[in-house]
């Protein structure tokens, strides 16, 4: 059980970490943006999936699901 949880925490950081660079900010507001609009819940909640897609799909969807939720990044 410890080993899924961390794989699920690696995979969280590297997408906040992706979705950080692609939209040129800091993680820490990258993170920040993601939790407020729901995106680390949709990671959590769909990491079955969203883990065997390729990161630019993920990060992809995690913008989607964001801009759902009222986050108005470009």
């Amino acid at each position: 059980m410890l080993k899924t949880i961390r794989k699920q925490i690696d995979y969280t950081v590297v997408c906040v970490n992706e979705f950080a660079r692609k939209k040129a900010l800091h993680p820490r507001t990258a993170f920040l943006y993601l939790y407020n609009h729901k995106g680390i819940d949709f990671i959590k909640n769909y990491y079955d999936i969203e883990h065997t897609l390729s990161l630019d799909d993920a990060i992809e969807d995690l913008d989607i699901i964001c801009k759902n939720n009222g986050g108005i990044l470009e």
